[in-house]
Protein backbone atom coordinates (compact mmCIF):
# COMPACT_ATOMS: atom_id res chain seq x y z
CA UNK A 1 0.00 0.00 0.00
CA UNK A 2 1.33 3.16 -0.51
CA UNK A 3 0.11 6.42 0.01
CA UNK A 4 1.09 9.91 -2.31
CA UNK A 5 1.19 12.68 0.57
CA UNK A 6 3.08 15.84 1.70
CA UNK A 7 3.23 16.40 5.20
CA UNK A 8 1.51 19.57 5.41
CA UNK A 9 -1.90 18.70 3.71
CA UNK A 10 -4.74 18.09 5.96
CA UNK A 11 -6.38 16.44 3.68
CA UNK A 12 -3.03 14.02 3.34
CA UNK A 13 -2.87 13.56 6.73
CA UNK A 14 -6.51 12.38 7.39
CA UNK A 15 -5.53 9.08 5.31
CA UNK A 16 -2.17 8.89 6.80
CA UNK A 17 -3.92 9.39 10.25
CA UNK A 18 -6.28 6.24 9.48
CA UNK A 19 -3.84 4.68 8.01
CA UNK A 20 -1.59 4.51 11.34
CA UNK A 21 -4.94 3.84 13.47
CA UNK A 22 -5.98 0.98 11.66
CA UNK A 23 -2.05 -0.13 12.05
CA UNK A 24 -2.23 -1.05 8.05
CA UNK A 25 1.08 -0.76 6.76
CA UNK A 26 2.03 1.48 3.96
CA UNK A 27 4.77 3.59 2.32
CA UNK A 28 4.95 7.37 2.06
CA UNK A 29 5.82 8.40 -1.11
CA UNK A 30 6.33 12.16 -0.91
CA UNK A 31 5.02 14.39 -3.42
CA UNK A 32 6.57 17.99 -4.01
CA UNK A 33 3.83 20.61 -3.91
CA UNK A 34 6.60 23.60 -3.99
CA UNK A 35 7.77 21.76 -7.24
CA UNK A 36 4.16 21.46 -8.62
CA UNK A 37 4.97 17.39 -8.67
CA UNK A 38 1.08 16.88 -8.38
CA UNK A 39 1.17 18.67 -11.58
CA UNK A 40 2.92 16.51 -13.89
CA UNK A 41 2.62 14.09 -15.80
CA UNK A 42 3.44 10.81 -13.50
CA UNK A 43 1.22 11.96 -11.05
CA UNK A 44 -1.97 12.93 -13.44
CA UNK A 45 -1.59 9.16 -14.47
CA UNK A 46 -2.68 8.28 -10.92
CA UNK A 47 -5.12 10.98 -10.53
CA UNK A 48 -6.00 13.71 -13.62
CA UNK A 49 -7.36 16.29 -10.93
CA UNK A 50 -3.19 16.75 -9.67
CA UNK A 51 -4.22 16.75 -5.75
CA UNK A 52 -2.89 14.57 -3.18
CA UNK A 53 -3.74 12.42 -1.65
CA UNK A 54 -3.69 8.94 -4.03
CA UNK A 55 -3.73 5.71 -1.99
CA UNK A 56 -2.38 2.66 -4.22
CA UNK A 57 -3.93 -0.29 -2.77
CA UNK A 58 -3.79 -4.12 -4.28
CA UNK A 59 -3.70 -2.74 -7.58
CA UNK A 60 -6.37 -0.39 -6.92
CA UNK A 61 -5.84 3.80 -7.66
CA UNK A 62 -8.11 5.57 -5.01
CA UNK A 63 -7.93 9.41 -5.07
CA UNK A 64 -9.86 12.01 -2.90
CA UNK A 65 -9.51 12.00 0.80
CA UNK A 66 -12.84 11.08 1.62
CA UNK A 67 -13.03 8.70 -0.61
CA UNK A 68 -10.09 6.93 0.51
CA UNK A 69 -11.59 7.41 4.11
CA UNK A 70 -14.90 5.46 2.78
CA UNK A 71 -12.72 2.92 0.96
CA UNK A 72 -10.27 1.76 3.84
CA UNK A 73 -13.51 1.98 6.56
CA UNK A 74 -15.54 -0.52 3.92
CA UNK A 75 -12.65 -2.74 3.09
CA UNK A 76 -10.30 -3.03 6.23
CA UNK A 77 -12.77 -1.07 9.02
CA UNK A 78 -16.32 -1.32 9.16
CA UNK A 79 -16.92 0.05 11.89
CA UNK A 80 -15.62 3.23 11.25
CA UNK A 81 -18.10 3.36 8.46
CA UNK A 82 -21.47 1.94 9.75
CA UNK A 83 -24.27 0.95 7.10
CA UNK A 84 -27.48 1.35 8.63
CA UNK A 85 -28.65 3.70 6.69
CA UNK A 86 -29.30 6.48 9.50
CA UNK A 87 -25.35 6.10 10.41
CA UNK A 88 -24.15 5.99 7.44
CA UNK A 89 -25.85 9.25 6.54
CA UNK A 90 -24.97 10.96 9.70
CA UNK A 91 -21.36 10.15 8.91
CA UNK A 92 -22.05 11.17 5.40
CA UNK A 93 -22.86 14.32 6.46
CA UNK A 94 -19.80 15.78 8.42
CA UNK A 95 -17.59 14.03 5.47
CA UNK A 96 -19.72 16.94 2.97
CA UNK A 97 -18.74 19.54 5.58
CA UNK A 98 -14.96 18.22 5.60
CA UNK A 99 -15.29 19.03 1.79
CA UNK A 100 -17.48 22.11 1.79
CA UNK A 101 -17.29 24.44 4.57
CA UNK A 102 -13.80 23.04 6.13
CA UNK A 103 -12.27 23.46 2.88
CA UNK A 104 -12.89 26.59 1.82
CA UNK A 105 -13.19 27.95 6.29
CA UNK A 106 -10.46 26.45 8.16
CA UNK A 107 -8.25 24.94 5.57
CA UNK A 108 -8.36 28.21 3.31
CA UNK A 109 -7.37 30.96 5.97
CA UNK A 110 -4.31 28.06 6.68
CA UNK A 111 -2.94 27.57 3.28
CA UNK A 112 -3.19 32.10 3.00
CA UNK A 113 -0.62 32.39 6.12
CA UNK A 114 1.63 29.08 5.45
CA UNK A 115 2.14 30.26 1.80
CA UNK A 116 1.41 34.04 2.42
CA UNK A 117 -1.24 34.93 -0.08
CA UNK A 118 -3.05 37.94 -0.21
CA UNK A 119 -7.03 36.89 -0.18
CA UNK A 120 -9.42 38.57 2.24
CA UNK A 121 -9.08 36.61 5.78
CA UNK A 122 -12.26 37.76 7.16
CA UNK A 123 -14.52 36.06 5.06
CA UNK A 124 -12.07 32.82 5.81
CA UNK A 125 -12.40 33.07 8.95
CA UNK A 126 -15.61 33.97 9.71
CA UNK A 127 -16.92 30.85 7.90
CA UNK A 128 -14.50 28.77 10.02
CA UNK A 129 -16.25 29.91 13.72
CA UNK A 130 -19.38 29.24 12.09
CA UNK A 131 -18.38 25.24 11.39
CA UNK A 132 -16.78 25.56 14.66
CA UNK A 133 -19.59 26.49 16.30
CA UNK A 134 -21.77 24.34 14.93
CA UNK A 135 -19.19 21.38 15.94
CA UNK A 136 -19.66 22.82 19.10
CA UNK A 137 -23.06 22.03 19.87
CA UNK A 138 -23.09 18.84 18.41
CA UNK A 139 -19.92 17.79 20.71
CA UNK A 140 -22.14 18.83 23.83
CA UNK A 141 -22.55 15.71 26.08
CA UNK A 142 -20.93 13.65 23.08
CA UNK A 143 -17.90 12.06 22.57
CA UNK A 144 -17.67 12.03 18.47
CA UNK A 145 -19.07 14.23 15.80
CA UNK A 146 -21.31 11.88 13.85
CA UNK A 147 -22.02 8.52 16.16
CA UNK A 148 -21.38 7.26 19.67
CA UNK A 149 -18.07 5.81 18.69
CA UNK A 150 -15.23 7.54 16.44
CA UNK A 151 -16.01 7.03 12.42
CA UNK A 152 -14.42 8.56 9.50
CA UNK A 153 -16.45 11.65 10.48
CA UNK A 154 -13.64 12.66 13.03
CA UNK A 155 -11.01 11.57 11.13
CA UNK A 156 -12.30 13.68 7.87
CA UNK A 157 -12.46 16.70 10.75
CA UNK A 158 -9.62 16.60 12.78
CA UNK A 159 -6.47 17.84 10.72
CA UNK A 160 -7.78 21.57 9.34
CA UNK A 161 -9.67 21.50 13.38
CA UNK A 162 -6.61 21.05 15.28
CA UNK A 163 -4.15 23.37 13.17
CA UNK A 164 -7.11 26.12 13.02
CA UNK A 165 -4.97 28.49 14.63
CA UNK A 166 -2.51 28.24 11.84
CA UNK A 167 -4.86 30.21 9.78
CA UNK A 168 -5.58 33.22 12.83
CA UNK A 169 -8.82 31.14 13.96
CA UNK A 170 -9.04 31.02 17.77
CA UNK A 171 -10.04 27.88 19.34
CA UNK A 172 -10.48 29.27 23.00
CA UNK A 173 -14.38 29.85 22.37
CA UNK A 174 -14.98 25.80 21.72
CA UNK A 175 -14.14 23.87 24.97
CA UNK A 176 -16.15 20.85 23.20
CA UNK A 177 -13.79 21.02 20.17
CA UNK A 178 -10.78 21.03 21.83
CA UNK A 179 -11.88 18.29 23.74
CA UNK A 180 -12.69 16.08 20.95
CA UNK A 181 -9.45 16.90 19.86
CA UNK A 182 -7.43 15.41 22.43
CA UNK A 183 -9.54 12.45 22.55
CA UNK A 184 -8.34 12.12 18.59
CA UNK A 185 -5.02 12.29 19.78
CA UNK A 186 -5.81 9.89 22.33
CA UNK A 187 -7.01 6.93 20.34
CA UNK A 188 -4.42 4.46 19.59
CA UNK A 189 -2.06 4.85 16.14
CA UNK A 190 -3.07 8.62 16.26
CA UNK A 191 -0.44 9.93 14.01
CA UNK A 192 0.70 13.54 14.45
CA UNK A 193 -0.05 16.21 12.12
CA UNK A 194 2.80 18.43 11.58
CA UNK A 195 2.31 21.96 12.79
CA UNK A 196 3.93 25.68 11.34
CA UNK A 197 4.41 28.51 13.47
CA UNK A 198 2.15 30.57 11.08
CA UNK A 199 -0.95 32.60 12.20
CA UNK A 200 -2.17 32.46 15.99
CA UNK A 201 0.11 29.28 16.11
CA UNK A 202 3.62 31.75 15.38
Amino acid sequence: MKLHYHPISGHAHRVHNFLSILNLPHELVHVDLTRAEQKGAPFLALNPFGQIPVLEDDGHVIADSNAILVYLARRYAPQWLPATPLQEAAVQRWLSVAAGEVAFGMAAARIVQLFGRGDDMAPLVARAHRILALMEAQLEGRAWLALETPTIADISLYSYAARAPEGNVDLAPYPNVRAWLARMEALPGFAPFASTPVGLAA
